[in-house]
């Protein structure tokens, strides 16, 4: 498959500054080269079109339209964003469905053995469902991608209704993560200016009230966050979007996939294939993948993304070679599956299980109305902290 013709870089780094403000120490890592990843090369289609390293297999776990295993549920449409949750006797997976004014999420819950027991809807009523993210307290956070947009708070197991959260604004949600040293939350746009957003809950874990801010970016990568006035202005009737109620805020080229890991915060943006690295503790911000600095330009379709054990992010490909891709922290960047025959579609929802044996995820389009998957394979759990060396600078 021919990758997408190649997207310059443009309207965040314009407004972050040029180029020869970011010197070449505050740029991403060098890709490694002719690189492989950790797992070898992809092997040809399996039996259910899916390329995978050696000694990793593959099944489909649910298809749109289809009641999950013994379920009464029919799998929802346009899977996207998802997420895995612990259970005492296995784990949920979640999973978003991005259907203009009939979206909402459904869970598939398995046992210890990996066996599915049931699923269900944990959301319904809602539009859009793009992405999202888990917390720390074991909520999934489901986000509306329209102009009035907002966050919903839903229970994996489908007891509690889902409620929803105004307090994290109204815009045109795609993911958001949280920080689970200080519960603070970060949230991406998805349109080409849209803002990389912060809230700081009143409470631990209470989303119902709190501070919105919007993240401005120095020159030099130092980034400051600026208060919202109006988290919730009434965009229908004309009021101005939350992402022009700061006149410094920086702009980022189609907010995607959002993940937080031992301090660092990633951002992909789809518009300049693009993976950021907020330090949030050093409050500042780096390119930490560029398709236009890697010269395989391996990952293109920048979209959901997750963390890894082993500190490796794994970023879901809209469009590109329909891969989820691997960034190392040796600065590599290889794929982990490729998925053939289902041109048109887009990779979704990547999230390890509770042994991060097994990735979950979706080809949204795939089978015409989506499809979702499992891998399990030997995932490594950790990276020998002398690799790290290779994050030095080109």
């Amino acid at each position: 498959m021919h990758r997408r013709e190649f997207v310059r870089l443009g309207a965040v780094l314009t407004a972050i500054g040029a180029r020869a403000a970011l010197a070449p120490s505050a740029w991403a890592r060098r890709p490694i080269r002719g690189d492989i990843g950790p797992y070898g090369e992809l092997q040809p289609p399996n039996e259910i079109g899916l390329m995978l390293p050696r000694d990793f297999v593959a099944r489909e776990v649910a298809r749109t339209g289809q009641s999950v295993r013994s379920s009464s549920y029919r799998w929802h449409l346009f899977p996207d964003g998802g997420a895995t949750f612990v259970v005492p006797d296995g784990w949920i997976y979640v999973s978003n469905s991005e259907v203009p004014r009939s979206g909402g999420v459904g869970a598939i819950r398995f046992d210890a053995r990996a066996n599915i027991v049931d699923a269900y809807p944990i959301c319904t009523g809602t539009s859009t469902n793009c992405a999202g993210g888990p917390t720390p307290w074991q909520t999934w956070l489901t986000c509306e991608e329209i102009e009035a947009g907002h966050v919903w708070e839903c229970d994996p197991t489908g007891r509690q209704p889902p409620k929803i959260r105004p307090a994290l604004g109204t815009f045109k949600h795609e993911a958001v993560t949280v920080d689970a040293t200080d519960g603070r939350l970060y949230l991406s746009e998805d349109v080409s200016d849209g803002r990389l957003y912060r809230f700081t809950p009143r409470h631990w874990g209470d989303l119902s009230e709190g501070l919105l801010e919007v993240a401005v970016v120095a020159a030099s990568g130092r980034v400051s966050w600026r208060e919202i006035p109006r988290p919730n202005p009434d965009v229908v009737g004309g009021a101005l979007p939350t992402r022009y109620q700061v006149s410094e805020a920086t702009p980022f080229d189609g907010g995607e996939g959002i993940a937080y890991a031992q301090g660092h915060v990633y951002l992909g943006t789809k518009g300049d294939d693009t993976v950021w690295d907020y330090d949030a503790r050093a409050h500042s911000l780096r390119p930490y993948y560029q398709a236009e600095r890697d010269p395989a330009r391996q990952l293109e379709g920048v979209d959901n993304l997750t963390v890894s054990r082993a500190g490796d992010v794994v970023v879901a490909e809209d469009g590109g070679n329909m891969e989820l891709v691997l960034l190392t922290p040796e600065g590599g960047a290889a794929p982990i599956v490729r998925v053939v025959g289902q041109n048109g579609s887009e990779l979704a929802g990547p999230s390890f299980d509770p042994s991060g044996s097994r990735i979950y995820f979706s080809s949204q389009r795939g089978g015409q109305g989506g499809i979702t998957y499992e891998i399990k394979g030997p995932f490594r759990a950790y990276v020998k902290r002398q690799l790290r060396l290779a994050h030095r600078p080109a």
